[in-house]
């Protein structure tokens, strides 16, 4: 992994500081860049020429629906590592994260020198998740079939499981919406599905609901 730079995104600050102390532990000398969102992760990633050793990430953003979040950062991130640091441990979720492709899945709540020694191992290259007793069969199939999804038709998707009517996408998107229909065609027929109901209950297994904010 290169760079001296470590992106965290969480919207609590109390809890990007917990975090950002157990990445200074880990990594002594590292530059950290703070985000609220995943739209202030995209434009820290889009000023950070350099690029990112590592990215901790919290599901639970106001912009963010379920994995959204994670797959726009993986797409704009590449083969930089994306560390989910999360208050909830949900099986479906850990699994998940893993089918995935995150880096690891780190409890919010671990002690500061757990934290820092989990970092140090994923920066050498190891996963760390919470021991599962059966694979995610559902998230695997589901990451199988958005893997066949285009960029633009990703960002389509994404748009449609945040609630986003054709118009709205369009406009969010700044593409028209014939496109926008030109792209939920190609959706619905790699999906294997009919209308939009159809495509979200296909992707619900990344696109769902990740948990309440904790308080």
């Amino acid at each position: 992994m290169n760079g001296r730079h470590v992106l965290i995104a969480d919207d609590h600050p109390l809890s990007r500081e917990g975090v950002a102390l157990a990445v200074r532990a880990a990594l002594p000398g590292i530059t950290i860049d703070h985000a609220g969102s995943i739209g202030e992760a995209e434009q820290a990633i889009a000023r950070r020429k350099t690029g990112y050793r590592l990215v901790l990430l919290d599901l639970v953003l106001p912009d963010a629906h379920g994995f959204s979040g994670f797959f726009r950062l993986q797409h704009l991130l590449g083969a930089v590592p994306i560390v989910i640091v999360s208050a909830h441990r949900h099986k479906r979720i850990v699994e998940a994260a893993g089918v995935l492709g995150a880096a690891g899945f780190l409890h919010k709540v671990m002690p500061l020198d757990d934290l820092a020694v989990a970092l140090r191992d994923i920066i050498e290259g190891k996963a760390i998740f919470p021991p599962m007793d059966m694979p995610a069969l559902d998230a695997q199939s589901a990451r199988d079939r958005i893997t066949t999804l285009s960029g633009a038709q990703l960002r389509v998707m994404l748009a449609l499981a945040g609630g986003r009517l054709n118009k709205q996408i369009a406009s969010d998107l700044d593409i028209t919406e014939a496109t926008v229909k030109a792209h939920l065609t190609s959706i619905f027929r790699k999906l294997g599905v009919h209308n939009r109901a159809q495509a979200l209950l296909a992707m619900q297994p990344l696109l769902g609901d990740s948990g309440p904010h904790p308080a």
